[in-house]
């Protein structure tokens, strides 16, 4: 059982660690500014997002995705469109002012955005399907949830720690410089993921 865990959990930190989308929201609401815990709306949403696409995965209902091209590809799509829209609000995102109070999104629309961000990034849903998916099928009864369980450890303790870190970014944060900078980066990874989505879901 151990070694199923320790395979789900290097697996799992494996995927998660490139920058993607998810990644850039989270760290970028963890920098916002004000207390840690106003970042908590997007880490606890977009770790139940992967909660539930790694159970999907794991009892192999998500797999339909691969044998349907159409929905392959309407999935491609939309989530290229969401991820423009989503690089165009951090571009224009005006950064916290040094002592300025709390920034960031408001509980709900950090929700909203994380279940986007998580839901509608088909390349993450490719990862948890293709690669966490298909690994499960290694294991039987309790190995298989032993390795469930390591994979959905990875995704609570990894978003935590990513506002954790963007806090803490945020705090170097003088006069909105930094988080100007940073929002900047961000949209333009973001676009370049739309891009080469939209390239797959056409391709």
């Amino acid at each position: 059982m151990l070694g199923a865990f320790i395979h789900g959990f290097v697996l799992a930190f494996g995927l998660i660690l490139p920058l993607g989308v998810q990644n850039v929201f989270v760290f970028n609401q963890g920098a916002a500014g004000g207390k840690w815990t106003r970042s908590l709306p997007a880490v606890i949403t977009a770790a139940l997002c992967d909660t539930l696409l790694i159970i999907l995965a794991v009892l192999g209902v998500s797999v339909i995705m691969f044998k349907l091209e159409w929905l392959r590809t309407l999935l491609f799509i939309a989530g290229a469109c969401f991820m423009i829209y989503m690089g165009w609000t951090i571009w224009r995102s005006a950064p916290a002012e040094a002592n300025a109070g709390p920034a960031g999104l408001p509980a709900k629309r950090q929700a909203m955005f994380a279940m986007s961000v998580s839901l509608l990034n088909p390349q993450a849903i490719i990862d948890i399907v293709g690669v966490i998916g298909a690994s499960s099928l290694n294991y039987e009864g309790s190995l298989k949830t032993s390795f469930a369980l390591a994979a959905i450890l990875v995704s609570w303790l990894w978003f935590a720690g990513l506002s954790l870190a963007g806090r803490t970014v945020g705090k170097m944060n003088r006069g909105g410089a930094l988080m100007k900078a940073l929002n900047r980066v961000s949209a333009l990874i973001v676009w370049g993921m739309a891009v080469y989505l939209l390239l797959n879901g056409i391709a």
